[in-house]
């Protein structure tokens, strides 16, 4: 029995509730994961898992063995990567989540230098702007923007930038361009659901909510894009979803005496499993990188 290897599936186990769960994330069959904890059980000597209306929990001796089982593997991760030296010979696999848009303008573009520098690892990329279970999903490592209300998430700022009312040059030709937040409540407006259609502003000690007309509400970054640089009207939009436009005056923004609250980037971390050495140093990479 490969020790460590039954450590990892009896964690994947626990986090996922099932077998099913921690044979996908470990690309194994389901026998093959059932076989490794009853080893592990068998060699152990106790009883580490039951099931219940939840699914499989571990028992008390299970409990106990999870935490120590978690950290081993992690000093196990440092160990291999201080005995290759100063972080290099990153190998197996690192599941990285984020924003579509996010990630095809900023992200994506970065990874090849990424993995130049560990050629022995590899990526998985799973774009999506919902805010999916890191656990369930495998996830190593994710990127969301916004506020973090569960205050349970491992989490570290890796950047903020600032927000902006902005359009096309053709949409502000037809429809003019607003000069106080107030005037919005007559422009067309693409509303990304995320933000909703209540735009808040401040200048100074003045702060001002401005619910704005739409007749175009979309779900995804990439659709708001496309909208808006079709025409279709003004929105709100952080920086980073429209950097190349805004470089290239392709959008343009207005009303820039007021502020908007400004979007951070957080780095994720499942909860309750520490940080791998690879999600580590994707982390610190992807600061340097970004901050650049």
């Amino acid at each position: 029995m490969d020790r460590l290897a039954s450590m990892e599936t009896f964690v994947r186990v626990v986090e996922t509730g099932s077998f099913s769960g921690a044979a996908r994330q470990l690309r194994v069959g389901q026998p093959a994961v059932s076989k490794s904890v009853a080893q592990l059980e068998e060699y152990l000597g106790v009883k580490l898992l039951t099931r219940s209306t939840r699914g499989l929990t571990p028992t008390e001796a299970g409990v106990g063995y999870l935490e120590r089982a978690r950290r081993a593997l992690e000093e196990a991760a440092e160990a291999e990567l201080a005995a290759r030296g100063a972080g290099a010979g990153l190998k197996g696999r690192l599941r990285i989540c984020a924003a579509v848009t996010f990630a095809r303008i900023h992200l994506i573009p970065m990874l090849p230098r990424f993995m130049a520098q560990h050629p022995e690892l590899d990526l998985e990329v799973i774009l999506d702007d919902r805010q999916i279970d890191l656990v369930q999903e495998g996830i190593d490592v994710a990127l969301r923007m916004g506020k973090m209300m569960d205050s349970s998430l491992t989490v570290r700022r890796v950047g903020r930038c600032k927000r902006f009312v902005l359009g096309t040059p053709t949409y502000f030709d037809r429809a003019g361009i607003p000069s106080t937040p107030s005037e919005l409540s007559k422009h067309q407006a693409v509303v990304y659901l995320r933000e909703g259609s209540v735009w808040s502003f401040s200048r100074e000690s003045t702060e001002l909510s401005v619910s704005v007309q739409s007749k175009l509400r979309v779900t995804a970054a990439e659709g708001v894009r496309a909208a808006v640089l079709s025409h279709a009207g003004l929105t709100i939009a952080s920086e980073w979803m429209f950097s190349p436009e805004l470089q290239s005056g392709a959008v343009r923004t207005v009303l820039s005496e007021w502020s908007l609250p400004p979007l951070d980037l957080w780095a994720v971390l499942p909860t309750g499993r520490a940080a791998t050495a690879k999600a580590r140093a994707f982390v610190g990479f992807f600061e340097r990188s970004f901050s650049a």
